[in-house]
């Protein structure tokens, strides 16, 4: 049983991902804030602990009693007069405790509702506690709310006594963790706006992407035909650019494929017929034996060239196909007119040369000029005039063939450098060719940086074919 893989979209995969780095962060935000504010009520109470019993430790140093106008000698009365004269925060309970040497010291205390679910003084389990702790302050957790505590004693004569500050934290605290659920409730509707934005943005920017993937999907090698718009500058852009390119490329190699092919059956399908005509009808006659065996090897001969010069044009597509290197024109013009005076019996002339270097591939040049020569040999008769060589002229550099022959009119010089076609009114054309001479010759010459090849008018008439290269 073949197993289905389920895979999510990129536009799925970005959404968790920043769902992810959004819950992360809006977590982070409201443990730390509750953090914060934890922290904060923490360093008030304290500063208050340390308010009331700084206040309390000056006053039993200068207080005077009212009713003798003398120090103080009573601690209850002490505690009275100076919880009579205090304003304390609304989570603060004053208290003074009379007698905390023995068990249940007396509780001395402001007349005053305090907002906790149990008073400090209602609770003596903890009041207890704290008379008997000798810190001088403390915490006590309690099911019921938390007390931060602080005590002076009184040290005025009479019985142990002392002044006791606690403070019912958990207002404070239920401040902190109600702003830390506020904030979490206005994470969850941030997480929920955020998918529902992310999904459309993300829709949005992987459109493009989208595209691209479809018009993969609807490429077949014989229909390249589909682009991608580009819109905007980013790099989504640069994207379907690139896309497009490859498939401008693409659409070049399959043609070429496809126009090799059809060359190479087109042109070989005539010497293969005359093969086998000839093998069929061969007789027994020993004459007759030689004479197809010579008509057989010449086709094979003519199919081996043409072969050979398809897969020329073919590796023509390659970058690689020209290898360019500082050469010298006069040199590179000299030798090729040496070897193009082996072609044929003509009145050969090396009508000039420039003296300068030039970026070519010297070996690919050499192929195209003798190649032209070769051309222009077939179209003129034995003693006609055919001049080879090189110029530079308005920043370009021209190397040349130009014959004597009957030239090349109007309506022929737009396709006699296409594949396996031959103009039609070169009058005395003696060519057995395919019509692949001057299609290799413009794959050479536009294989260069800049490089194409013309056809001009000889003055006086004939064909003059240029290789033509920028500086």
């Amino acid at each position: 049983m073949k197993r289905t893989e389920h895979r999510l979209s990129a536009r799925v995969r970005i959404l968790l991902w920043l769902l992810l780095v959004m819950t992360v962060a809006l977590a982070a935000v409201a443990v730390v804030t509750r953090t914060l504010l934890l922290r904060d009520a923490d360093h008030r109470i304290n500063q208050l602990l340390a308010q009331e019993t700084g206040e309390f430790a000056t006053f039993v140093a200068q207080g005077v009693d009212p009713a003798t106008g003398r120090r103080f000698t009573d601690p209850e009365a002490l505690l009275r007069v100076f919880l009579q004269r205090q304003y304390s925060d609304p989570d603060e309970e004053l208290l003074g405790l009379v007698g905390t040497g023995g068990p249940g010291p007396r509780v001395v205390r402001q007349s005053r509702d305090v907002p906790s679910a149990l008073p400090l003084h209602l609770d003596r389990p903890a009041l207890d506690a704290v008379a008997a702790a000798p810190e001088s302050s403390g915490r006590i957790d309690r099911a019921r709310g938390e007390v931060r505590w602080a005590k002076v004693p009184i040290e005025t004569g009479g019985p142990a006594s002392a002044f006791v500050v606690a403070f019912h934290a958990d207002r404070r605290q239920a401040i902190a963790d109600e702003a830390f659920r506020i904030l979490l409730a206005i994470s969850g509707v941030a997480l929920l706006l955020t998918t529902g934005i992310g999904w459309v943005v993300a829709g949005r920017i992987l459109a493009p992407v989208r595209v691209v993937r479809t018009t993969a999907a609807e490429l077949t090698e014989r229909d390249l035909t589909q682009r991608i718009p580009v819109q905007g500058k980013d790099d989504i852009a640069a994207l379907a650019a690139t896309f497009n390119a490859m498939l401008d490329r693409l659409e070049r190699a399959f043609a070429g494929q496809r126009q090799f092919v059809d060359d190479a059956g087109h042109e070989l399908r005539t010497p293969i017929t005359i093969v086998r005509g000839h093998l069929e009808l061969m007789g027994d006659d020993p004459a007759e034996r030689a004479e197809t065996v010579r008509l057989v090897t010449d086709e094979l001969d003519r199919m081996s060239r043409i072969v050979e010069d398809l897969l020329l044009l073919a590796k023509a597509e390659r970058p690689d196909f020209v290898r360019t290197e500082d050469v010298q024109l006069a040199e590179l013009t000299a030798d090729v007119f040496v070897k193009a005076r082996a072609l044929g019996d003509r009145d050969w002339v090396l009508d000039g040369v420039a003296d300068r270097e030039a970026s070519l591939d010297a070996q690919r040049i050499t192929q195209a000029m003798v190649q032209l020569a070769q051309n222009a040999v077939q179209h003129t008769v034995p003693g006609a005039r055919i001049a080879i060589g090189s110029r530079t002229a308005a920043g370009r550099i021209e190397l040349y063939v130009a014959d004597r022959g009957p030239g090349v009119q109007e309506q022929d010089a737009a396709v006699i450098f296409e594949r396996f076609r031959r103009g039609t009114a070169r009058r005395g054309a003696r060519t057995s060719g395919a019509g692949l001479g001057l299609a290799i010759v413009r794959a050479i010459a536009e294989g260069h940086r800049g490089g194409s090849v013309e056809l001009r008018p000889t003055p006086g008439g004939g064909a003059t074919f240029v290789l033509v290269f920028e500086e």
